[in-house]
C-alpha cells in the first residue's frame, strides 16, 4: 500500500498504521464484518452499539478481537437506553477505544482511563470541543452537516466546523461529513484535522450489513437527493422518499411540534437496513451518496483511499 504522508498523531494515539475511520453506522456496522475489514486494512473499524442487544455487542467485540491484533472502536451514544450497559460491557471486555456521542464523557473517564482505553468525543462545535477537552477526552470528532444519520443539528458544513473545532482545541481532530475520496481526506488535512472519517462510502461495501435494496438507492442517489428531517430534536440526514415527503408536506402544512414529533419516531432505520423499506423508511446516508458509484469490498475502498489523498498531496505541491 502506498504510504500515507499526512501529519497525524493518531496513530500513535489509537495504535492504527492510517487515520481513517469508518463510521459507526447503526445495522451496517453493528456487527464484526465491516469494522473487522477496516481494521485489517490499517484504519479504524468502528462497532456501532446503539441499536445491538448486550450479547450481540460482546460477540461482536470477540469476533473483531479474534480475527486481528490491530485496535477497533465501539461507538456508544450516550442518549441510547442501553448506553449503561454498553459502557460496562466495553469495561469488562477492554474495549481499545471508546467513539462516544451525545452526552458528556466526564462522569464515565476515571474507569476506561484505568484500563488505558482511549476516548474519543463526537462534538457539534468549537463549545463542545472545549468542554469535552476541559473534561479530558483523548480527541475529537467533528460531524459537519453534510453527513448521513445524525449530523450536528445546526447544519453547518464540516469544512466549517471542522476548521472552528481545530482553532478551539489542542487536541487530535477527526472530520466526518462530505468525505466520500481521498481528495476529501487531503481536503480536511488543509483545514488542520489529523484524521477522517467516512461513513457513507464504508456503508457502500460488501461487508457493510444492510439490505441489497438499502445500497441500491444509495448507489442511486445524487448529490442533492438526501434532505433532513427531524429538525428542532434529533435530526437525521437521508435520502429522499415517501417518507420525507410526508415529513416536509406536514411542516408545510404546519402541523404542530407534538404531531410532527410522532410522524417522525413513526418511521425508523431497521425497516430500511434489514427489510429493505426504502420508501417509508429512515433511508439514512449522507450527501456523498451522490458520488459513489459503486460497492466494492471495504479493503478495496480503504486501498483507493490512502492512493487517492497521496495522489491529491502530490498534485498540491508539484
Amino acid at each position: 500500500m502506498i504510504e500515507f504522508r499526512f501529519p497525524s498523531r493518531l496513530p500513535a494515539l489509537l495504535g492504527i498504521r492510517i487515520p481513517i475511520v469508518q463510521g459507526g453506522m447503526s445495522w451496517a456496522s453493528s456487527s464484526a464484518a465491516l469494522p473487522l475489514a477496516v481494521a485489517r486494512a490499517g484504519g479504524l473499524g468502528v462497532i456501532a452499539a446503539g441499536p445491538m442487544r448486550p450479547e450481540a455487542l460482546v460477540a461482536a467485540i470477540r469476533e473483531v478481537r479474534a480475527g486481528t491484533d490491530a485496535p477497533f472502536a465501539v461507538n456508544v451514544p450516550l442518549y441510547n437506553k442501553r448506553s449503561a450497559e454498553f459502557l460496562d460491557i466495553a469495561e469488562a471486555e477492554r474495549v481499545p477505544i471508546l467513539i462516544v456521542s451525545q452526552g458528556g464523557p466526564r462522569a464515565h473517564l476515571p474507569r476506561f482511563r484505568a484500563i488505558g482505553t482511549v476516548w474519543l468525543h463526537v462534538v457539534a462545535g468549537p463549545e463542545h470541543a472545549a468542554k469535552a477537552e476541559a473534561a479530558g477526552v483523548d480527541g475529537l470528532i467533528v460531524v459537519g452537516g453534510e453527513a448521513g444519520g445524525h449530523p450536528a443539528p445546526d447544519e453547518v458544513s464540516a469544512l466549517v466546523l471542522t476548521r472552528a473545532v481545530v482553532l478551539a482545541t489542542r487536541l487530535p481532530v477527526i472530520a466526518a461529513g462530505g468525505i466520500a475520496d481521498g481528495a476529501g481526506i487531503a481536503a480536511v488535512f488543509a483545514l488542520g484535522a489529523e484524521g477522517a472519517q467516512l461513513g457513507t462510502r464504508f456503508l457502500m461495501t460488501e461487508e457493510a450489513s444492510v439490505h441489497p435494496a438499502y445500497k441500491a438507492a444509495v448507489l442511486a442517489a445524487g448529490i442533492g437527493d438526501t434532505t433532513l428531517v427531524g429538525r428542532g430534536g434529533l435530526p437525521v440526514r437521508q435520502i429522499r422518499n415517501a417518507f420525507t415527503a410526508l415529513v416536509e408536506a406536514a411542516e408545510r402544512a404546519g402541523m404542530d411540534k407534538a404531531e410532527l414529533a410522532a410522524l417522525y419516531m413513526s418511521r425508523s432505520l431497521k425497516s430500511a437496513a434489514l427489510d429493505g423499506d426504502i420508501d417509508q423508511s429512515k433511508l439514512e446516508a449522507g450527501q456523498t451518496a451522490g458520488l459513489i458509484s459503486d460497492c466494492p469490498p471495504a479493503a478495496e475502498v480503504f486501498r483507493r483511499l490512502v492512493e487517492e489523498a497521496e495522489a491529491a498531496r502530490q498534485r498540491l505541491f508539484a
